[in-house]
This record gives structure tokens, sequence and C-alpha cells, in this order.
């Protein structure tokens, strides 16, 4: 008899958008190769630094692949040019102003190999200053419309230490099946930045994919280190009523359209109290841009409705109710 050759464990491609963030990159590529799995690459997808980080990389991190855009075209843009550079099974997302801890690909991957009818896993991601406080044990989705993260601001007391099925991941730490993004495609560019990856989630959930969070894979995230500000308010509020034209059921928009346009209007009536901020202005615009944009996304949502493949009721199960939330 001959000997039994034990599998070979599964290339994970690690992809990283940066823009002028070699200083987060000094923190987050050594912690990444502390990492306890392998075997794993990197890709650096550099979005038109002006901070010496090509050089930077090429002298201080020669394994590191690089994928480098001529300007800033958003996260989405360069997460899918990570994705297209990748040749692993299995594709993790990380923002380049992360710390993971030595653990965190191990966890995802092992959640990978008991799931594998699970597309996305989903990371337990604390604060970076703040460490025993969450960010986001995974993502969530109202029926009102309303994304967000499970669990955020809340002190780490190991109410989130159990694996749960969940709507997706925060992008900011996730990984993805290579057949999922084979099967409904890439990031949406036209999000630009933000929510991009709950328009991705919405698109794998129809389409069958489940999302588990896994308490193992630990991250400390520097929040909107990065982003923040009345940009991140602008893209936020448009983005919003993207995923609503492109992505929400219709049997499901025929039966919360109230909650829907009531938590819209509570957005507006927040934003309109603090009019003279610039986050506050940036939001009122998103949100009129994201009107603007619904017909293109409208034609968007019919080839999301051609690969849904799973029940209403499975859909409605995994919307919180937003009091919930």
């Amino acid at each position: 008899m001959h000997p039994v050759t034990p599998a070979q464990p599964p290339l994970v491609s690690v992809v990283i958008p940066t823009w002028n963030g070699r200083h987060h990159l000094e923190v987050c590529l050594p912690a990444l190769f502390r990492q306890t799995y392998t075997p794993f690459e990197v890709i650096v997808v550099d979005n038109g630094s002006q901070d010496g980080t090509l050089a930077w990389l090429a002298r201080q991190w020669p394994s590191v692949r690089v994928v480098a855009l001529h300007r800033n075209y958003g996260v989405a843009r360069a997460f899918n040019e990570g994705v297209k550079a990748a040749r692993g099974a299995f594709v993790a997302l990380l923002n380049n102003d992360t710390e993971p801890e030595p653990n965190w690909l191990a966890a995802l991957v092992e959640v990978f190999n008991r799931h594998p009818e699970a597309g996305m896993a989903a990371s337990k991601i604390r604060l970076w200053d703040d460490r025993c406080r969450l960010h986001a044990a995974g993502d969530y989705y109202t029926r009102s419309g309303r994304p967000g993260n499970r669990g955020v601001w809340e002190v780490d007391e190991g109410q989130y230490d159990v694996e749960a099925d969940v709507f997706g991941p925060c992008g900011a730490a996730a990984m993805y099946r290579r057949e999922l993004f084979d099967d409904v495609g890439l990031f949406d560019e036209r999000f630009g930045s933000y929510l991009e990856d709950v328009d991705l989630a919405w698109r794998a959930q129809r389409a069958g994919w489940r999302c588990v969070y896994t308490p193992g894979a630990v991250v400390y995230h520097k929040i909107s280190a990065t982003g923040g500000g009345p940009l991140a308010s602008f893209y936020t509020g448009r983005n919003w009523i993207y995923v609503l034209a492109k992505d929400y059921p219709a049997p499901l928009l025929r039966r919360y359209w109230r909650q829907i346009l009531h938590e819209q209007w509570n957005v507006t009536r927040e934003a309109l109290r603090a009019w003279r901020g610039a986050a506050a202005r940036a939001r009122l615009r998103g949100q009129v841009m994201g009107l603007l944009g619904i017909p293109r996304m409208l034609l968007a949502r019919r080839e999301v409705t051609a690969r849904t493949r799973v029940s209403v009721a499975r859909l409605d199960s995994l919307l919180a109710a937003p009091s919930e939330q």
C-alpha cells in the first residue's frame, strides 16, 4: 500500500487596498506575516499613492505582490483588481488600517472547511484604540433597509463568542470563496467606497450563499483612518439608496415599504437638524444622488433577480427588525 498524502491546504489570497497608507501597512503587514496558517499570498492594490508606498513595498516587502493603479478609484475597484490577480481558492479582504491576530486566517479557513455551503466568512473586529470594544461581529441588514455592524461599540464580554449565520461580513476583514465571485460577480464599482460589501452580501445571499461569523478570527481596526468625514457621509447616503434599488427583493419592498420610507426620512431629518455640519450636508447630497441613480440601479436589479435561488421567506429571515439593532 502507498502512504496517503495529506491534502494540500488551500491557498488564501489576502487583498489589501491602500491609498497613501504606508504608515498603516507598516503595522498591518508584519501582523499578517505572523499568521499561523499557510499557504497564503499577499496582494496590495495601490490606489495611486503619493507617499512612497510602492518604493517602500519593493524595498521592504519583495514577497508582496503589488497591483499599482494610477489614481484613486475607490475601494470597490481596488478589491476587484486584487481578486482578479488572486491565485487562491479563498480570497480574504483586509483594510490597510488593521492588525489581524495570528490565528485570523486559520479561523476563517476552518469555517469554510466545515461549511462548504458558505461563500462568505465574517471576522470579529475590535476597535484599534479600545481593544475590549467591538466594531463588528458580522453585518446585519434591517427590514427598514438600514445596514450595520453587529455589536458595534459594545464592550466585548463574550456575547458574540458563538459562531452564527449573519447577513454578511464587514469588508474591513472578510473572506470569500472564489466560486462566489464566479457565480454572482465582483464588487459593483459604481458604489466607489462604502456599502459595496453590503451589495455583494445581498447578491450572494439571494443566490444561496451563506455567511458564517467566526469569533476566532480577530482583527483590530482603526475606524475611518483612510476615509471618513463628509466623503463617507456622501457615499453612505447615496449607496444606501443604491442597495435598496438594486438588491432589496420586490416582495419584501411591498411588505416593508413604510418602514423603509420612515428610515430614510429619519436620516434626512437628522441631517437637516445638523445642516451647518459638512457631514450632514454631504449626507443630504448623497441621498439626492442616490435617488437620481435609481434608474440605473433598477437595470442592474434585473440580473440580481435572475440569479435569485432562495425563497422570499429565507431572505426575510435574514433581516432584522429595526428595533432589534
